[in-house]
């Protein structure tokens, strides 16, 4: 899934790409990917793109006619810029943004369940847009302390990928912030002493800011279909902790897999599969 460090990298990569470009025509070949009507997506045409910016892990696509299109990659999307424009046959395509230089911005879905979407928007009506306007702080690069914005009776692998809550952080960063951080996911925030939670937080932008340096290092555009994710526990259970050595360990929900290292986070108590989940005494 798609999240902040990618988020990030697609914002910056695209957006510098695309900066200055006219558009010279736009399609929606999935049309059940735009969630807008009015105004209509063919009101970028003639428009100039001017970049794209990330708000959590969200996509903005500006333009130089007070237009933005908010995308969401949800878990299987991606906006990729191409040099040559396609064919709509391309059936991972869902809106496709011509360009009169030739190339092509498109967004894609590869997933079974088709959940990413785009909105075309007033760049006046973005903050009160449903979904941005309950975004919590982001979680890079400045997020406030950690101690009372967590402060509350949920465990932290579900505090930490609530957008409400913080924004930008969802399943496979969590594993790896906790990780750092040596924290139970099943510890609660309002338990968090003050040390904890400004270890989680120096985690948080540990992690993310790692994984975007690397993206800066390794990708360039086109962006593949699959980026190289930079991770040391999500979903590296049954293989060695990079730090201890311990076999790291997994609790298998219904749609993703929550790893970690039951020696430095779970005193070395193993946690249960969900349906039983509890540690064991």
């Amino acid at each position: 899934m798609p999240e902040l460090p990618e988020v990030e990298i697609t914002a910056r990569l695209v957006g510098e790409a695309v900066a200055g470009a006219r558009v010279a025509s736009t399609l929606a070949p999935g049309i059940n990917a735009l969630k807008t009507f009015d105004p209509p997506l063919h009101a970028l045409d003639g428009t100039t793109l001017t970049g794209v910016t990330r708000r959590g892990k969200h996509l903005v696509v500006e333009s130089d006619a007070g237009l933005v299109l908010l995308v969401h990659l949800m878990s299987a999307g991606r906006l990729q810029l191409f040099d040559k424009q396609g064919s709509i046959r391309d059936r991972s395509s869902r809106v496709l943004i011509r360009l009169e230089d030739g190339r092509e911005l498109r967004l894609r879905e590869f997933g079974r369940k088709q959940a990413a979407w785009a909105r075309l928007l007033r760049a006046d009506a973005l903050d009160e847009e449903e979904v941005i306007a309950t975004l919590g702080p982001e979680a890079w690069p400045d997020p406030p302390p950690f101690g009372p914005l967590l402060a509350q009776p949920r465990p932290l692998h579900t505090l930490l990928r609530d957008q409400r809550v913080i924004a930008g952080i969802g399943r496979s960063w969590v594993d790896e912030i906790l990780w750092v951080a040596r924290l139970s996911p099943f510890k609660r925030g309002a338990d968090l002493t003050g040390e904890e939670a400004e270890a989680l937080r120096d985690a948080t932008l540990d992690r993310l800011g790692a994984a975007i340096a690397h993206y800066e290092d390794v990708l360039r555009l086109p962006l593949p279909d699959k980026l190289p994710l930079p991770l040391q526990v999500h979903r590296r259970q049954g293989q060695p902790c990079p730090r201890c050595g311990t076999t790291l360990e997994a609790v298998h929900y219904e749609d993703y897999v929550m790893s970690y290292c039951p020696r430095e986070q779970t005193g070395g108590k193993p946690l249960r599969d969900r349906r039983l989940s509890r540690l064991l005494k």
